[in-house]
């Protein structure tokens, strides 16, 4: 019997070790792999869902911005001379070029103008002309109102029509409707071109918006549930639920989505979107190379460490190392296109933003001109005044007169706080106030130029506190309006009588009278650039936003011609809860 030779334990040890090795080596391979795609799946399938809602965000916005846009347009037409004198004289010749430039202008679906029989007589699509909508249901309830009308028509294709309407009056009886298209059909065009499903549901629930035509009219589970043509969402779902690691929130025929639902801020309407996970298998994948790129470049080096027989097996898994680099540079290069496609999409979503903003910002900018005018105009007064009693060497009264500018400077202040909270809804800052101590510092504020236009004051106020529950530098705001409104009214006056009365009843009620050349146009008065002023002393939104102001506060503001000469308006607060106890006590 012959010994084995000591030379050959190594050599059979050799290749065992280097088994040994190999399986240990796959093993921690894998298990990093497996877990690196299950957190890395937790982390981008968070970031798809927070991307998803910020999508589903604008595209709310979007339905809103396009809604009000529209909503406005009606009121305008029915009021423009051009349409009730076509309506009256029966002359359409001009009427249906001037909806085409508004159309235009606005960006309507189109417009129709009917006459009292629901007959077509102007139109921005000729093809309209004659025909009859005196049974559509926006003829209908535009007639039996007078207020703007929105209406949701389901069409024989299955799309649906959204028109806001609203009745043309002439002396006081209707004699036509004004009828816009709203075009959220471009909005719904826009979304089939994402990775998603998005749906928009009426408060029925019913879808009347969807990516897949085949869905309008349809509740979401039923249409879900259905089996239509390969859809564009079908297409970007394939072979993406088995990386996902969270359950998912919808199914459509066995396929994981991920969905998201949300409110529009108009007449009950929900915008649900189903978003695949196709981009977060794309990101798991790049990482996932990356790492397996790695174990293959340390696995060829373990082979060429333990065994020099294995030099040519190293040499092939470096061959293979380099290929693996240059799938590593070309997936490298496709990450940086999706990032700089990523950066483009954001820098576009900052655009819109910032044009929103500029949007509203021009809004605003004539409001505060507006109402930043009456403090300048007193602290100019108080400024010349100030300069006087100086040179007089009276400074105690000057210093007074100082201390008036510091309280309008705060005022402005808080002008300009309170313009930015319009948008907002709600009474966070409203408190009971003393109606009295209103009018006494609206006065205040105001005695510059009641003095300076030699103004007979006669103010009457109630012993006992009138207490209302209203922001105090808002309601000061509307009252110093309707003073200013009266001294401009009064100042070509020989001798001019400024009359104010609060009394006190199952409301608070302020009324300020002068003796002014009167209200010209009543049903105008309160609309927004509406002034008989002369171009740079006004641009007509003192009395809309003091309405509005009025409205906030649960009140009402009005305004009449007096019996001989001049003009009285009337605000009517409702008394604070305990204030109104006491009283109904009483």
């Amino acid at each position: 019997m012959t010994d084995t030779p000591d030379t050959e334990l190594p050599e059979k040890r050799s290749p065992m070790l280097l088994r040994i090795v190999l399986i240990v080596f796959i093993a921690l391979g894998v298990a990093v792999v497996w877990t690196s795609n299950y957190f890395l799946t937790e982390r981008f399938t968070e970031s798809t869902r927070n991307r998803a809602e910020l999508r589903l965000a604008l595209y709310s916005g979007a339905i809103v911005s396009e809604l009000q846009r529209n909503s406005v347009v009606p009121l305008l037409l029915s009021r423009d001379p051009v349409m009730i004198a076509a309506l009256n004289s029966g002359d359409y010749a001009a009427t249906s070029q001037r909806l085409i430039s508004y159309q235009k202008e606005i960006g309507a679906a189109s417009m129709m103008l009917l006459d009292g029989d629901g007959r077509t007589v102007a139109a921005t699509d000729r093809q309209n002309l004659g025909t009859q909508h005196r049974n559509d249901a926006y003829f209908v309830q535009a007639l039996r109102t007078n207020d703007t009308v929105f209406t949701t028509t389901e069409l024989e294709t299955g799309a649906y029509e959204f028109t806001y309407s609203r009745r043309v009056t002439s002396e006081k009886r209707g004699i036509g409707v004004i009828v816009v298209e709203v075009d959220l059909a471009k909005l719904e065009q826009s979304w089939i071109g994402t990775s998603e499903a998005v749906i928009v549901t009426n408060s029925e629930g019913r879808i009347i918006l969807a990516t897949e035509p085949q869905w309008r009219g349809k509740p979401i589970d039923e249409a879900l549930a259905e089996r239509p043509a390969p859809s564009a969402i079908e297409r970007a779902i394939q072979a993406t639920a088995d990386w996902s690691q969270t359950a998912p929130d919808a199914y459509l025929k066995g396929q994981a989505l991920l969905r998201l639902d949300g409110r529009i801020p108009f007449q009950g309407w929900r915008l649900t979107s189903f978003t695949t996970y196709a981009s977060v298998r794309e990101r798991v994948n790049g990482v996932l190379a990356l790492e397996i790129m790695g174990f293959a470049i340390l696995l060829s080096l373990v082979f060429y460490i333990l065994s020099r027989r294995a030099r040519y097996q190293s040499v092939l898994f470096q061959r293979e190392s380099m290929e693996l680099r240059r799938l590593n540079k070309r997936l490298q290069r496709e990450i940086a296109e999706r990032e700089k496609v990523q950066r483009n999409l954001e820098v576009a979503e900052q655009t819109i933003a910032q044009s929103s903003k500029l949007a509203a910002l021009g809004e605003m900018s004539a409001a505060v001109s507006h109402e930043l005018n009456q403090p300048l105009a007193a602290m100019k007064t108080y400024l010349a005044g100030a300069r006087l009693l100086l040179q007089r060497r009276k400074p105690d009264e000057a210093l007074s007169s100082f201390q008036r500018i510091d309280d309008l400077i705060e005022r402005m202040g808080a002008i300009t706080r309170q313009l930015k909270s319009y948008a907002r809804k709600g009474n966070e800052d409203f408190a009971p106030i003393d109606l009295r101590k209103s009018v006494e510092s609206a006065l205040q504020m105001m005695e510059p130029q009641l003095n300076k236009m030699e103004v007979e004051i006669t103010c009457s106020l109630p012993k006992e506190p009138v207490i209302v529950t209203a922001d105090r530098i808002r309601l000061e705001q509307v009252i110093i309006n309707l003073l200013r409104n009266a001294l401009d009214a009064m100042k070509d006056q020989p001798d001019r009588e400024l009359d104010i009365l609060l009394s006190l009843g199952e409301t608070a009620t302020l009324t300020i009278r002068d003796n002014g050349k009167g209200i010209e146009d009543l049903d105008s008065l309160f609309e927004p650039f509406y002034t008989t002023k002369a171009p740079g002393d006004g641009v007509g939104l003192g009395l809309a936003i003091s309405t509005g102001i009025i409205k906030n506060l649960g009140g009402r503001l009005t305004a009449r011609n007096g019996s001989a000469r001049g003009a009285v308006f009337q605000v009517q607060l409702p008394l604070h809860r305990d204030d109104r106890s006491t009283r109904a006590a009483e």
